[in-house]
């Protein structure tokens, strides 16, 4: 499982068929006043077209993604054969840091976590520093993707572990939201103790515990009042439900048929992952070359963006939802920083079922990409909990993140 040296670069025939694409448009019409009422504005996807086609530099983009250190490495997964595997690996400069390893989900990519390497990796006497580690899923960004059906949060999860092991990473701690929060959980489950010893999570995904498996949260709920924080947190998720969740029922049962679309239409592709950075996130000001960049992740990725939406199926099956229902609660520390605009409702006391929960953290910003909307106030909780004085201090013996010791 050696690891290689990976550097980013389009072929221009790829980028020379991207324009061509993109000239042989062909869009909507759109009701007057519609706005975002129905989808994305007409206006929004224009521009954003015209921009992609005659003004968007993708080889700058591109070396801003290759000015950070990554690379591939072949891991073997159990019952799947081997998949070659893209990721980042930022070394802090400090001896003892914590080794992190990172976990996006859809639509998101490996580079949502660019904004967090500087922080999570930077020296102080006053605060944990982190080797971080952050991989592309298998079948998004530019790790192969699997071939076989039944790829599930256990094998995400197994190829995760295998990475942080072959790294050097024996014992390491784990953050994610979105499926990343499925994917550490299940790393946590299956790998705790002896080598994940700590996880964290923005995305705190959870059903409302029952009466019958646990009784005692039930009835915590029954008779603790709403705040006024958790009805508007509740308002969201009834929003999320009524609004935007139509793209998961696509994803969780048909989404070869979809899929057709993402990759065969790059307009058809910017709008259904625009649409989610924006309505997701809490105003989050996007720059069309950001956007642009996000998009193209997806349009270049190895396995193209159809391969990113089977998670939801394997998920959505009898076997995905058993094995995540049969999934042990992990006992090893977990954290969870819950921000404003996230997508689901959860009551801070609920979350106790998902693990050992030691530390948590509101806020009253900050939507479903915080990594990339709000990273100083991730990696400020992030510190707060591994940092001297936090619940974490010191879960990998040797290893407490500071300059200096």
């Amino acid at each position: 499982m050696a690891e290689i040296p990976f550097t980013l670069s389009v072929p221009d025939t790829e980028l020379e068929l991207l324009r061509t694409k993109l000239e042989l448009t062909q869009l909507p019409d759109e009701l007057e006043d519609a706005k975002w009422d129905y989808g994305v504005p007409l206006g929004d996807t224009r521009r954003l077209l015209a921009r992609w086609k005659d003004g968007f530099d993708w080889r700058a983009a591109e070396a801003k993604i290759n000015a950070i250190p990554q690379f591939t490495r072949d891991i073997e997964v159990d019952g799947f054969g081997t998949l070659n595997i893209h990721y980042i690996h930022q070394k802090s400069q400090v001896k003892n840091a914590i080794p992190l390893f990172f976990s996006h989900g859809w639509p998101g990519h490996f580079m949502e976590v660019s904004k967090l390497l500087p922080l999570l990796t930077a020296e102080s006497a006053d605060h944990p520093s982190f080797h971080v580690v952050a991989f592309s899923l298998p079948g998004y960004g530019f790790s192969e993707a699997p071939k076989k059906r039944g790829f599930g949060l256990r094998q995400y999860a197994e190829v995760g572990h295998k990475l942080m092991v072959a790294l050097g990473y024996d014992e390491y701690i784990a953050q994610g939201g979105d499926w990343g929060f499925g994917i550490v959980r299940t790393m946590a489950s299956l790998y705790g103790e002896r080598h994940v010893k700590a996880w964290h999570t923005n995305f705190p995904f959870m059903y409302k515990p029952s009466l019958s498996a646990h009784p005692l949260i039930w009835l915590r709920d029954l008779v603790t009042p709403y705040t006024a924080e958790e009805r508007q947190h509740s308002e969201r998720a009834a929003w999320f439900v009524k609004k935007s969740y139509g793209y998961w029922a696509e994803h969780a049962t048909m989404p070869q048929t979809v899929g057709y679309s993402l990759a065969d239409s790059p307009v058809g592709l910017l709008a259904w992952i625009y649409e989610k950075l924006v309505i997701w996130s809490d105003d989050y000001p996007w720059t069309d070359d950001e956007v642009l960049t996000w998009i193209s992740i997806y349009w270049f990725s190895r396995a193209g963006p159809a391969a990113s939406l089977r998670i939801y199926y394997e998920f959505g099956t009898e076997e995905g939802q058993a094995d995540w229902a049969k999934l042990k609660s992990p006992t090893i520390p977990f954290g969870l920083s819950y921000f404003a605009k996230e997508l689901p409702f959860v009551r801070l006391f609920w979350t106790r079922v998902l693990g050992n929960l030691v530390f948590q953290s509101t806020h009253d910003s900050g939507g479903h990409f915080v990594a990339h909307e709000k990273p100083e106030l991730l990696v400020g909780d992030i510190r707060k909990m591994f940092g001297s004085g936090g619940p974490a201090f010191g879960v990998i013996p040797g290893r407490d993140g500071y300059a200096g010791k």
